[in-house]
């Protein structure tokens, strides 16, 4: 397609993504991309999902991490991949999706799965209390600020988490004392969400900043101590990503969050080499494991999720 042809090639996607065109990249009137959002519920994506979820339990597949009886399978240690069906996972696709909660006020969720939903981990955690993986409870966070849970206990969590180095790791429960790129970017993400619901806290604030710091003096691509790309995941863009770091999404956090530095810089030209010359950006990276149905492209096609993503950005980044 012709570099033009971009706009009107993302306009024809689901509510999911088209409200989010209109609002980040066309500055379209707010009551213009609102209608497109509202649409979420009812058509596409977002409807095909909410028909997925059990009407009595609450539950997506039975499970809150993983469906019902996969960890008790022999052969789901076979599979190429964990399955990403399950309600954290569908929560999580829903209010990123930027959904509004209220289909599921109305059925009751938050206090559904207050009930129904058990970790994993320990059945005996309740669900909006969280559990041990930093990921998990980043999403439960956020989750449970977007359905009016009270979850502050785990933005309680996040503040005494953090390692010394101010980022956070999921192998923290198995004795790492060094943080991960991709557990501090989940962190940051919850955090913000949190910040936004509900102002913050001081202690939040100062963790938010230090885990933000963390990553930029690596410039969000780069080991500290020696220098070298972090990891091939850096530069691999992916959508959905889940629980994976990309430089990319860490981009998109900061610009979320309003804070530019010029130690991004680096990350920015990962972006921008990475666009094709019809002004796309391929789908560089699919995780393995069981889906509800595809919502983006296979490896190696012009993705619309990572297209508008990477415009919007470098949009934000150039405007400053």
């Amino acid at each position: 397609m012709a570099p033009t042809d971009v706009i009107t090639w993302l306009l024809d996607t689901d509510p999911a993504l088209r409200w989010q065109v209109e609002r980040d990249l066309l500055d379209a009137p707010e009551q213009q991309w609102r209608d497109t959002r509202a649409r979420i519920p009812h058509e596409g994506f977002g409807a095909a999902l909410l028909e997925r979820q059990d009407p009595e339990t609450g539950l997506w597949a039975g499970g809150a991490f993983f469906p019902a009886g996969y960890l008790e399978d022999p052969e789901s240690e076979l599979l190429p991949g964990q399955p990403w069906t399950a309600t954290t996972w569908s929560l999580t696709t829903l209010r990123e999706w930027g959904m509004d909660p209220a289909p599921l006020t109305a059925r009751d969720t938050a206090a559904k799965l207050a009930r129904n939903a058990r970790w994993e981990f320990d059945p005996t955690l309740p669900y909006w209390g969280g559990e041990v993986d930093v990921c998990i409870n980043a999403m439960t966070l956020a989750n449970g600020l977007w359905l009016g849970a009270d979850v502050e206990s785990l933005a309680t969590w996040f503040v005494e988490h953090r390692m010394a180095e101010g980022g956070w790791n999921c192998e923290w429960e198995n004795g790492s004392t060094r943080a991960s790129f991709h557990s501090t970017l989940n962190a940051l993400r919850a955090l913000h969400a949190h910040e936004q619901r509900t102002g913050g806290t001081a202690a939040t604030a100062e963790v938010q900043r230090a885990g933000e710091e963390y990553l930029l003096r690596r410039n969000l691509t780069r080991r500290l101590t020696t220098g070298e790309i972090v990891g091939p995941w850096v530069d691999h863009f992916l959508y959905p990503p889940r629980h994976i770091y990309t430089a990319l999404g860490a981009l998109d956090h900061f610009r979320a969050a309003g804070r530019r530095d010029p130690r991004m810089q680096e990350a920015i030209t990962l972006v921008q080499d990475a666009q094709q010359p019809d002004g796309t950006w391929l789908q560089q990276h699919v995780l393995p494991g069981e889906v509800w149905f595809e919502i983006d492209v296979g490896v190696g096609q012009p993705s619309p999720w990572l297209t508008a993503q990477a415009l919007r950005v470098l949009r934000w980044w150039n405007e400053g």
